[in-house]
């Protein structure tokens, strides 16, 4: 980025138009930039524990008084991601805003982002990516394979045009198994989903695979490691991470140049995670994309040089990108709420887990356990990837989260 020379005893407690303001090329105070992040979850937690290191201030926009970004955040804003007024007031206050999830206000983002803001990545392409339909358009119009599919007005219909069974997804508002619905038969039209959605052609895949793609402001990009996924079928939740995946150079090499044409088409700033279908024909499809960091990255925090987090910070900070390089081969597990459990959370196993040798345990913070609710995550690190899966399934049956009523009755 441009220098910009000014006074150094000017700039304490000073917020600076544009991103990073470096002085005389060699020196910047950390704290006078202020980074905005649009939700205040797990994944912004993390976005702040990175920023933090470098001594960023962060404020966080949220609707929850007790949100995990809350406890360590400098500023929190209380209001609905949604609020014209409050998205105002954060971006405002900010020199660059970001955000960890998909449903907000991007028409009051576009706007600001308009007026000069600096906003990454863009709610431009926020607005294509949230709404799956809008975003299956973009990688058709691209040029980018993806399964075929269609809109749905009539459940009918579209099952005679892709066959049984399909996948049908809403447009907007899925996220975490929601909003996602197989169509085996006509038995299923009548439990089919309500409001916009669209059908997907059923892939016959032997394995769904990721990378997380960085690129900055300067246009320099790089990706992750590929990795593959396992689903908790019974929610449709991610349920495990591999890394690296268990598959062949020409696959790794194929999956990271398509994730790449993905994230250049789409001219983004910040970490994308792109996940993908690898078919029994060995073809590769574009399943879906985040326009955040994402679950199928936390193995980036102990395996990678630089993490996912950290990334993302420089990416929207216009520093240099950090080196991707896996150091040891990983594999996370969600914690997720146990069945039947509500209420204030309490970790059963903790100790015990934290006995195998390369264990690493994060806890989200939320202040309420629910059933399948992503409480936090497990990730294993071991020189050898089949002993680190191993690890992970013993943790999986060891560390459980349940509520203090829960744990009471035990």
């Amino acid at each position: 980025m441009n220098s910009k020379e000014i006074d150094l005893d000017d700039i304490e407690g000073n917020s600076f138009p544009g991103i990073i303001i470096w002085i005389r090329g060699d020196y910047v105070n950390p704290r006078a930039i202020k980074i905005g992040i649009i939700g205040g979850g797990q994944l912004g937690k993390m976005l702040i524990q990175e920023a933090k290191k470098m001594d960023f201030t962060v404020i966080v926009l949220d609707p929850s008084k007790n949100s995990p970004c809350k406890k360590i955040a400098d500023k929190h804003i209380e209001g609905d991601l949604h609020d014209e007024d409050k998205i105002k007031e954060l971006v405002k206050k900010c020199d660059v805003t970001t955000f960890e999830i998909e449903n907000i206000n991007t028409e009051v983002l576009s706007k600001l982002e308009d007026k000069g803001h600096k906003i990454f990545p863009s709610p431009k392409i926020l607005e294509i990516i949230k709404d799956k339909s809008k975003q299956k358009e973009f990688l058709d119009k691209n040029n980018i394979p993806t399964s075929k599919w269609e809109r749905i007005t009539h459940i009918e219909k579209t099952a005679n045009n892709l066959g049984m069974p399909f996948v049908q997804k809403a447009c907007c508002g899925g996220y975490d198994g929601r909003g996602v619905q197989v169509i085996n038969g006509q038995d299923d039209f009548k439990n089919s989903l309500k409001g916009d959605s669209f059908g997907e052609k059923y892939v016959d895949f032997k394995k769904e695979l990721a990378v997380m793609v960085s690129r900055n402001i300067n246009g320099d990009i790089k990706s992750f490691p590929v990795v593959e996924m396992d689903f908790n079928h019974g929610e449709n939740i991610c349920d495990t991470i591999i890394a690296p995946a268990k598959v062949s150079k020409d696959i790794e090499k194929r999956a990271k140049k398509l994730a790449l044409e993905c994230i250049k088409a789409f001219d983004g700033i910040g970490v994308f995670g792109v996940e993908m279908f690898l078919t029994k024909n060995d073809e590769i499809l574009i399943n879906e994309i985040a326009p955040r960091v994402h679950n199928s990255g936390h193995y980036t925090i102990e395996s990678c040089t630089t993490s996912q987090f950290e990334q993302h910070i420089r990416c929207i900070c216009g520093l240099p990108l950090g080196s991707t390089e896996l150091i040891l081969p990983s594999v996370v597990t969600n914690i997720l709420g146990e069945e039947n459990q509500y209420g204030e959370p309490y970790y059963k196993g903790m100790t015990e887990a934290l006995e195998i040798p390369g264990v690493n345990v994060h806890i989200y913070g939320k202040s309420e356990v629910k059933p399948f609710r992503k409480m936090g995550h497990v990730t294993v690190v071991d020189k050898d990837r089949e002993r680190a899966i191993k690890k992970s399934n013993d943790v999986k049956n060891i560390l459980k989260a349940i509520s203090k009523k829960g744990a009471n009755n035990e």
